[in-house]
């Protein structure tokens, strides 16, 4: 069904696996392509209620593939840069109806990097290297970096990372808060899986919406706006069926 990715789907948790595992999971226009598709599909799935992201072999994603994008574009997809996932799917993750958990297996850099920022949570395999070299290669960040990181990071910690475009380690990321708990390479997916399940033994509604409160609390100008979007959460989930 799919080129770049495998997609499998056990416990009430799908796995979409990036998988272009000899050329370290690079990413091409088709595999954003397949990714938006994917989820897409997954977005109605009442069989699936947490979605984890992970990658094949020993890199989650080592950024813009730059052979494919020097190339002309495939025939039947677009140019790059014109993609769904690039051009305006990061709202799209962020405001999931279901939980998304990153598995970062191995290194991640450029897009392998702000891919998983919409996410909901991030683990690291230990040492992995994770890179957001844009301001050497004279690139704006994109996937809504400029909302996100500040966000995950503070404006400071996403300054310092966005303008010297270095390469930190995992450990390093998780100081800083840009992932949220790092396991030995061998156990990353199996930690990021035992998490979906746990997860998805809560009603899925009920997950919903307080994923949708958190999202929007985060946002709020106040606490009392972000009280007031609670209440009408908790009125929302009374009005529906036990």
């Amino acid at each position: 069904m799919y080129q770049t990715l495998q997609l499998e789907c056990r416990d009430a948790v799908a796995v979409i696996t990036l998988n272009r595992p000899d050329q370290l999971n690079a990413y091409t226009v088709r595999m954003g392509e397949e990714l938006v598709d994917a989820f897409e599909a997954l977005r109605s799935d009442a069989a699936v209620r947490v979605v984890v992201l992970t990658g094949a072999g020993r890199a989650f994603c080592a950024g813009l593939d730059l052979r494919v994008a020097a190339g002309p574009a495939e025939p039947g997809l677009p140019a790059l840069g014109q993609e769904r996932l690039i051009r305006d799917f990061a709202p799209e993750l962020f405001d999931y109806p279901k939980p998304v958990i990153a598995a970062i297996n191995g290194a991640a850099a450029g897009i392998g990097v702000t891919l998983t920022l919409p996410c909901d949570i991030r683990y690291a395999a230990a040492g992995a290297k994770i890179a957001f070299p844009f301001a050497k290669l004279g690139i704006v960040p994109g996937l809504g970096s400029s909302w996100l990181l500040p966000r995950l990071l503070g404006p400071g910690q996403a300054k310092i990372l966005a303008l010297t475009g270095r390469t930190i380690t995992a450990e390093e990321a998780l100081g800083i808060g840009l992932v949220d708990a790092v396991f030995a390479p061998e156990a990353v997916l199996a930690e990021a899986m035992a998490l979906a399940r746990t997860i998805a033994a809560n009603p899925p509604e009920i997950v919903r919406l307080i994923k949708q409160t958190l999202n929007a609390g985060a946002a709020a100008a106040s606490i009392g706006s972000a009280l007031a979007f609670e209440h009408a959460q908790n009125a929302r989930r009374a009005s529906m069926p036990p």
